[in-house]
């Protein structure tokens, strides 16, 4: 019989990864509207994604890396989970392959999914919060990805690739679970790194995206996205 933990653990992951694939069907279903309103949804979402990322640095992230690690490890493993996906996205955007986008959003999924699962030893109740703010983080991210994804593969290689995306999270929060239950430096090292990494990615990446010149609505959805990661730590945290 499967331990219920297990069990919960699964549930969480799927809770964060399936957002993925919900994403990228949405994204499919806006591709034959309106240029105007696809243009709007595309933008719109994108700040969205970049208020709950912001909001998942502020209330799940850095608290437990600041908790758990001294002042100067705390500034080298943050300071190496930016320049390491600075490094990435660098060498990602040299090569403009149609991969880019979903190699983005897998480097922030499987550090927080690691980290999921070994949140169990010590708070179930972070362990759906982290699953939340990973949920809202990769909804706006599958968006974005199916529409870079459908440049080079048609709508069912494309939607099932995502959906294969969406399970891996459930494996790095089980490797969480029975390899770093134990150590909470490592996951609050983890944790940061992402962080790291996360920060980098709103200002280079996701802030930019997200305006359009003349046009104020769309980013107001980095205030929603922050909004949704208020209310789970606040109910949950």
């Amino acid at each position: 019989m499967i331990d219920n933990n297990i069990l919960q653990i699964i549930l969480y992951a799927s809770i964060a990864g399936l957002p993925i694939i919900i994403g990228g069907f949405l994204s499919s279903l806006f591709q034959s509207h309106r240029r105007h309103l696809k243009s709007e949804v595309n933008h719109f979402i994108v700040a969205f994604g970049g208020g709950a990322l912001l909001s998942a640095i502020s209330f799940a992230l850095i608290p437990h890396g600041l908790k758990e690690l001294d002042t100067l490890p705390l500034a080298l493993i943050f300071l190496a989970g930016t320049f390491i996906f600075m490094a990435i996205d660098y060498i990602i955007g040299k090569r403009k392959g149609s991969l880019a986008q979903a190699m983005s959003m897998m480097m922030d999924f499987l550090p927080e999914a690691l980290a999921l699962g070994a949140s169990f030893a010590y708070s179930h109740s972070f362990g759906l919060l982290l699953a939340i703010f990973i949920g809202l983080q990769n909804l706006p991210e599958g968006f974005n990805s199916y529409i870079e994804l459908r440049k080079n593969l048609d709508k069912k290689k494309t939607l099932l690739i995502m959906l294969a995306l969406s399970f891996v999270g459930i494996f790095a929060a089980l490797a969480g679970k029975f390899f770093l239950s134990d150590s909470p430096k490592i996951i609050a090292g983890i944790l940061l790194f992402a962080g790291g990494g996360i920060l980098y990615l709103i200002f280079q990446d996701i802030a930019p995206l997200s305006r359009r010149k003349n046009d104020w609505i769309p980013a107001t959805g980095a205030s929603f996205g922050f909004l949704l990661g208020m209310l789970a730590e606040k109910f949950i945290g």
